[in-house]
């Protein structure tokens, strides 16, 4: 197959990009930033409130498989009507269509772990626009996957990551939060569940992250730690106090997601203990 990743330049397009190039030759790939290494993608620029622009791009290209890994953060027009031409392109053009979401469509006010039948009711922006683009994707591209996941690690490269360093640092004001809980998913693991997946016919939605459900604190610790940082210099707070909106206890249930694929997914205790930060 011909694959176009969208938003290759991207923590998670990055990798998905290194694990093709390992395997069938390099993809197709697109920046708004920098583009990525030139050996491992051959790499096209892309806006996608563009809509000339991806039209142009899916002709030079002529890809079979789309995967939109794409963030856009809380950018509508982007995260929202950008997936949105993507998916409408798709269906016009009989391609096959992964669609990257987010844990962000959740509000955390389930009691229990949300499972791949459950519907958004997302509390920010970009929640709402992640929520927005799901539903125009399984609507206007039925035969599409639809991937929700939750914070990506790995590679040092992922802002949480980061954001650790800086606070043990001290370059950096703020805390972690002590009750903000995700499941937090190796970008390795994740990258080779899309492949998967988008190597395969099925279609839905799918839940990706990792079995360990942990607060943004405990996770700092972890990542402190494999990276040799002292755990104790790393403030804490609660975000219930904080006033920040968004869900605070997302969890994702993944087991019927699990049940369809080979591609294990470590959770972050294991990951992170494993002192490879690759």
């Amino acid at each position: 197959m011909t694959v176009l990743i969208i938003g290759g330049s991207g923590l998670l397009g990055t990798e998905l990009v290194r694990q093709a190039a390992s395997s069938d030759g390099p993809p197709a790939a697109t920046y708004h930033s920098p583009p990525g290494d030139p050996a491992r993608a051959a790499w096209h620029h892309l806006d996608l409130r563009a809509p000339a622009r991806l039209e142009q791009l899916l002709d030079t290209v002529a890809p079979t498989t789309l995967i939109n890994a794409t963030s856009g953060g809380a950018d509508w027009a982007v995260t929202a009507e950008g997936a949105v031409r993507v998916a409408l392109a798709a269906a016009e053009r009989g391609l096959r269509l992964v669609h990257v979401s987010s844990d962000a469509v959740f509000s955390g006010a389930a009691r229990d772990p949300y499972d791949e039948s459950c519907l958004p009711d997302p509390l920010t922006p970009y929640g709402a626009a992640k929520a927005a683009a799901e539903t125009a994707v399984r609507i206007v591209s039925p035969d599409a996957a639809v991937v929700r996941t939750s914070l990506i690690i790995g590679n040092g490269r992922s802002e949480h990551e980061q954001l650790v360093h800086a606070l043990a640092d001290g370059t950096r004001e703020g805390a972690l939060f002590t009750d903000d809980i995700r499941c937090p998913v190796h970008v390795g693991d994740l990258a080779a569940a899309l492949w998967e997946i988008a190597c395969s016919d099925a279609a839905g939605v799918f839940h990706l992250a990792g079995p360990d459900a942990l607060s943004r604190h405990q996770l700092g610790e972890l990542i402190a730690r494999r990276d040799g940082l002292d755990p104790a210099r790393l403030p804490a707070a609660r975000r219930g106090d904080s006033g920040l909106p968004g869900g605070i206890d997302v969890r994702l249930d993944c087991r019927a997601t699990r049940r369809k694929l080979g591609t294990r997914l470590r959770g972050a205790r294991e990951f992170l203990s494993e002192g490879d930060p690759a």
